[in-house]
């Protein structure tokens, strides 16, 4: 397994995005410099009526298959 660490900050209104139809992946930018493709859906239980804002901890399997996606701060 890997794990990647994300800080998010997105407006609420930036994160109205991720409820369009046709957007079922997004593109993060890791501490590590990594890009690393999340499908929104891991993303939405985090939208806050601020918006998406935290520190983010990601795990994916060998398979690349998100094993969990958390907030941790």
């Amino acid at each position: 397994m890997k794990t990647y660490y994300f800080n998010l900050s997105a407006s609420y209104d930036k994160c109205e995005k991720l409820y369009l139809a046709g957007s079922n992946a997004v593109v993060l930018v890791a501490e590590n410099g990594e890009r690393v493709q999340l499908p929104t859906v891991n993303l939405r239980p985090f939208v806050t009526r601020l918006g998406l804002i935290g520190r983010f901890r990601l795990i994916i399997t060998a398979e690349n298959k998100v094993h969990s996606f958390e907030k941790i701060s």
